[in-house]
């Protein structure tokens, strides 16, 4: 990734006005442009200048909005993934009175569709340089979390929902992983049975 952005002392009173409702909406804007972006080409090479083309304005103003590529590019990611996020809720929702198994199961194809290699690319990015972009991986807990304990029973008490999100978090990755680098469909369908099965049980008893 390029680009370097301009002392933080020099920036103070040019940015003063960057949280005002005004700003925060052209802020937006131009994530939302970026975003776009990226779920088309990927991470690799990304710059404040690409960004800038995509968002159709200069990597000054991207400067303004944001503290620089690194900030740019995780913004950015969180937005890609919370719109893989929100469709999956949506499509775990369709359908009343499906068990847990089978609305957890109703999210893989939301999980493998658009912008996920992009998503998939952001986690490499952190493993492979955690000291920049850690928070790429750990906000992907903090993202998630929320929508599979929502998906839980409501009489469950808080400690159970967040074991079985915490199992279903941990396991969904293990097959987004396995998708990713061998494409076994097969394979991951009997990790899902058994997942399945796990999930059936725990909602028995």
């Amino acid at each position: 990734m390029t680009d370097s952005p301009e002392p933080s002392g020099e920036r103070a009173g040019y940015r003063r006005s960057a949280k005002s409702p005004r700003g925060e909406a052209r802020r937006r804007e131009l994530l939302d442009k970026v975003a776009d972006e990226l779920g088309t080409n990927g991470l690799v090479d990304f710059s404040l200048r690409r960004a800038a083309r995509a968002a159709g304005t200069t990597h000054k103003v991207l400067l303004y909005h944001f503290d620089g590529p690194e900030d740019l590019l995780t913004q950015a990611v969180l937005q890609l993934r919370e719109r893989r996020i929100d469709r999956a809720v949506v499509a775990a929702g369709e359908g009343d009175g499906r068990s847990l198994a089978d609305r957890v199961h109703s999210m893989w194809p939301t999980l493998i569709g658009t912008e996920s290699w992009v998503l998939d690319q952001a986690i490499g990015l952190a493993m492979y340089d955690a000291g920049r972009y850690a928070d790429l991986a750990r906000s992907a807990s903090r993202q998630y979390l929320p929508a599979l304990l929502s998906l839980c029973p409501e009489d469950w008490d808080e400690q159970r929902k967040t074991e079985v999100a915490e199992l279903i978090l941990a396991t969904l990755r293990g097959f987004l992983i396995e998708w990713r680098t061998s494409g076994d469909a097969a394979g991951i369908e009997a990790g899902f049975a058994a997942l399945v099965r796990a999930l059936d049980r725990e909602e028995q008893m």
